[in-house]
């Protein structure tokens, strides 16, 4: 059991940067897989980024691959997404997600999701 709370989304013009955090409750965050999902508008939810237990492994979407890093600092329960170069289409709401299994292989239904925060890229 763990509870997620993102933060750092807003408004952004393309070609700018943003750093998401997602802070988890509990004693246990360093048992969890992380992974960030978004779903925009009229699309489905998508898998953009996720990072094992120790951080030695990180799975990113080809769409967002040399633009997104992905990391976790355990002592602080916390996984970050640092967005750079932003596109209009990365526009969505972005959610935190964990799991005990890799979440890079499990698809859209991680044990636990966050409630989202807004990122919105203007052109």
């Amino acid at each position: 059991q763990v509870q997620l709370v993102e933060s750092g989304g807003g408004l952004v013009q393309a070609g700018d940067s943003l750093r998401l955090s997602c802070a988890a409750s509990g004693r246990t965050f360093s048992s969890y897989y992380m992974g960030w999902f978004r779903q925009a508008l009229g699309k489905e939810r998508e898998i953009v980024a996720a990072i094992s237990q120790d951080s030695r492994n990180t799975y990113y979407a080809d769409s967002v691959k040399g633009r997104f890093a992905i990391s976790r600092d355990n002592a602080k329960n916390t996984v970050y997404l640092q967005m750079n170069s932003l596109k209009p289409e990365d526009t969505a709401v972005y959610y935190c997600a964990a799991d005990r299994r890799r979440i890079d292989i499990i698809g859209t239904s991680p044990d636990y999701w966050g409630q989202g925060t807004q990122v919105t890229v203007s052109s």
